[in-house]
Order: C-alpha cells, then structure tokens, then sequence
C-alpha cells in the first residue's frame, strides 16, 4: 500500500473506504475499498478532498477480485449460462434461455474446495427459465493470486463438459393415450388427459394425439404404436398401471417392443410410473397419482425429456434421495427439496 497523488491514481485500486460528508445529506463510503479508480472519479475524490490517496499495487501474478471474478466466470460458464458485471468481487450467474439446468457436482465441490472463492448454485436437473438465478460466485480476498485461476481451469481440464450449462427444450411432438374402460364407454369424464397436456402444455410441446381407449391390451399397444406412425416423439399413456387384473397398460407398453428403464420409481407420489423407449422415443406409463396430486415423479422427469435426455435406470434409482414430496399447502416445486440429487 502506498500513497500517490490522486490525479495519477486511474487504473489503481483503492486500500480502504473513503468517506464522504455533506452535512445533512449523506455520510458514508463514497468509495469502497478494493475500487478500481476510473477518470471519471478523480473529480469526486478531489472534491471530496482526496488530492493523495492510499492504493495498493498488484504484483504481476495478482488480480483484483473483480477481475477475477470475470475471468473465472469465464471458465465455469458454458453453453446457456450468462455472468453479470462484477461488484465486489461477486458475479450472478443466470440461464440465458429455458431449458434443463446441469451442474458437474464434483466439479463445483473440487472448485470450492480450493478456498479463497466460493460458488453457490441452485440444484442441477431443474427447469431453468430464462434469465433465473443459478448461482453466484465471489472472489473472497480483495487480491487473488493467479495460480488460483490456473487451479481452477487445471480442475475443469479433467472433464469434457462445462461445470455448468443449460440444455436448451426441444418443441417435442407428444401423443397422450388415456386408458380405462369407464372413461372410453363414457360413464365417467375424462379428467387426466386435460391434466397431462396441461403439464406438456408448459414446454410449448405440440399433442398431435389425444385418444382414449379401454383397458385391453391389444388396444393400448395398437395406440401406441399409432402414435410412433403418426410422428409423436413422446408417448404418455395413463392410467392402469397398478396391480389390480383390469390394468393393462404395463404389459401393453412391454408388447409394443419398447425396453422398461424402470418400472416402479423411489419417489412419492409417483412410485408406479414406468419408463421406457420404443426406437429411441420415450413412452411413460403414468399412475392415477399424476391426476389428482400437484407434483409427482412424471414432474421431477418431464424437463429431462423435453431437454432430450435419456433416462436411464440409474437416474430413477438416484431419485429416492429427496424423492418424498411433502405436499405443502402451496406447492413451490421446483423450488424445493422434492426431486433434488
């Protein structure tokens, strides 16, 4: 830290806090410490009465955390993922579009681990909209080496992939086939095909076919298989999927070809949905559940789909770890703890 004059002083960043006092207005921080001198400010720190001021003097192989912050942000935001201008050596860091958020959880442990920064996200596997908070990151010294800097890339070096991205929604083609015996004689109204297309409705997807048709299984696979003519890319059957003699729709699903990733999910509500993909599409069987209750297993799945993941059996099985919804009076989902790895 030394002192120079003031008018030499852009470019320099500031060793404490200035204050400023106008009599009955303000007193308080005109500049905080770590500031970085503009040509701008030289006028307000000489009116101020600062003609010398303390600054300290970087070392070739130091930043400013501002700089800093930049500079990293660079490196752990990839596709999808915006940072804002820095202040104080902090930065947000937003969705640039909506989509399915992920986040290289080892890779943000490692990074923290490294001390003198620290990064903050949301949860991974979430429906991010565009501009939504994911995180922030902030330089915590107001000087930062920049070996740390090197640590940090040498870190991110041993993956192929950014610590985090955002996968854009695909606009996916969706066949809903509602199931049941009472439904297609018309004794009772249809109430789980509005709910479905209501949920599909929020990804912008376009229901090309929405057909009820009675618990046989013949009829159901035959449904199914329609759908795939048809275009559909995403192929949501409902109801029958208990044990009871009359559900026919997992055997329906298993006639088409299709292979079961899962039958059965550790996630209440939602524990007999059943996952599975006939030539690349997915086909869901959803339980009765999905109808009556807010949010579901199908919920916790739906962004995975429409991102264009593959699900595979080890994702289910990963869901019992906050897999148990607590039905609050006024459902926040995603904002909370449900569907969370």
């Amino acid at each position: 830290m030394k002192a120079i004059p003031t008018v030499e002083a852009i470019g320099k960043v500031i060793a404490h806090d200035l204050t400023e006092i106008r009599p009955g207005e303000f007193k308080g921080a005109a500049f905080k410490k770590g500031h970085v001198i503009s040509k701008k400010d030289i006028e307000h720190l000489l009116r101020i009465g600062k003609e010398h001021i303390y600054v300290i003097e970087l070392k070739e192989d130091e930043l400013h955390e501002d700089d800093a912050a930049v500079s990293i942000g660079e490196l752990i935001c990839g596709e999808g993922v915006y940072f804002t201008e820095p202040s104080e050596g902090k930065i947000n860091i937003k969705a640039e579009y909506n989509g399915l958020l992920k986040i290289d959880r080892r890779l943000l442990d490692e990074v923290n681990d490294l001390g003198e920064v620290c990064l903050a996200t949301i949860h991974g596997n979430v429906n991010i909209q565009k501009d939504g908070l994911i995180g922030g990151f902030r330089v915590i010294p107001l000087i930062i080496s920049k070996r740390k800097l090197q640590a940090i890339n040498d870190i991110l070096s041993t993956s192929n992939k950014p610590m985090l991205r955002v996968k854009p929604f695909k606009q996916l083609k969706a066949a809903i086939i509602v199931t049941g015996g009472e439904v297609y004689r018309g004794l009772i109204e249809d109430k789980f095909g509005p709910v479905v297309k209501s949920k599909l409705n929020k990804y912008n997807c376009e229901v090309i076919m929405n057909t009820i048709v009675p618990d046989d299984i013949d009829e159901i696979k035959e449904a199914i298989l329609e759908a795939k003519t048809m275009g559909a890319e995403f192929i949501v059957v409902t109801g029958g999927m208990s044990v009871d003699p009359d559900d026919k729709t997992p055997g329906a699903i298993k006639a088409t070809g299709a292979e079961i990733i899962a039958y059965g999910t550790p996630v209440l509500p939602g524990s007999m949905l059943l996952v599975s993909y006939l030539d690349h599409i997915p086909v869901m069987g959803l339980p009765g559940c999905v109808m009556f209750s807010h949010t579901t297993a199908f919920d916790i799945l739906l962004p995975r789909v429409f991102a264009g993941e593959a699900i595979e059996r080890r994702d289910i099985t990963g869901l019992g770890y906050g897999g148990q919804c607590l039905k609050c009076k006024e459902c926040s989902f995603p904002i909370c703890h449900f569907g969370k790895v």
